[in-house]
């Protein structure tokens, strides 16, 4: 019997499931007995408890070629994770043409391409569920991410769309909204900043419970979201930022 056993028998997928926020999920849905695949560009790194397919979630050949590979592997398909996606820095007048139409191809354009091929499977199953990952940028301005709060912010969107178009399927869709996580990816900006370790004090200032976000964390309220025992939450999303959306604290005095 796995530690939490609420995806005991359950099928689910998590792309960009090999690094980062990803790999949190993949064990944690590991944990609770589903048996996971992972689609990433680069598999090499991925938990080796996991089927580990390579995609690329802006293809949609590779996209349909992975989602059936791991239905024929693991038997169906009851969860997606769309979870795979890319950063992007500057403002309107710094971003130019082709970086727009990348990210948004990888981060919304992705999760309806990794979606609709998955739909055949899920409707077969009697515990479907897509988790969205969008951001703490969708809900709040943050300087020099215009792109990618754009990105994220479609993804709210799309996710609720998603929900409504695909209930009465009995196919469940919600969204994480995480705040800055301590992933591979904030470390490499980080590490390109004049001084990192004031750039990394500065992002955890930022978030009222004064830390980066864990990515364990983020991945405990993506399994409450997909998980069978939360029927009655789609449509719905999970902020994981500490605070930052919602809370105005006082500075600390002295």
């Amino acid at each position: 019997m796995s530690a939490h056993g609420e995806f005991d028998g359950l099928v689910a997928v998590v792309t960009g499931g090999a690094s980062g926020i990803g790999a949190s999920v993949a064990t944690r849905l590991l944990e609770g007995g589903a048996r996971v695949a992972v689609l990433d560009l680069n598999i090499t790194v991925a938990n080796p408890e996991t089927f580990a397919v390579q995609a690329d979630v802006s293809d949609l050949a590779s996209v349909t070629t992975a989602i059936d590979a791991v239905a024929a592997e693991l038997g169906g398909i009851d969860i997606v994770i769309n979870n795979a996606g890319i950063g992007a820095i500057g403002s309107v007048e710094t971003v130019d043409e082709a970086e727009w139409a990348r990210v948004l191809s990888i981060n919304v354009t992705g999760m309806a391409r990794v979606a609709s091929a998955a739909l055949p499977y899920l409707r077969k199953s009697s515990a479907a569920a897509i988790v969205n990952t969008s951001s703490i940028a969708a809900t709040a301005g943050l300087p020099a991410r215009a792109l990618y709060s754009a990105s994220k912010g479609a993804v709210l969107s799309l996710t609720r769309a998603m929900a409504a178009d695909h209930l009465r399927e009995g196919i469940r869709v919600n969204a994480v909204n995480p705040g800055t996580a301590d992933t591979p990816w904030v470390g490499r900006l980080l590490d390109s900043a004049d001084d990192p370790s004031a750039e990394r004090a500065a992002l955890a200032a930022r978030q009222p419970h004064g830390r980066l976000v864990d990515p364990s964390e983020i991945a405990e309220a993506v399994a409450y979201l997909a998980s069978p025992r939360n029927r009655s939450t789609t449509g719905t999303s999970i902020a994981v930022d500490g605070g930052m959306q919602e809370l105005r604290l006082r500075p600390i005095e002295g």
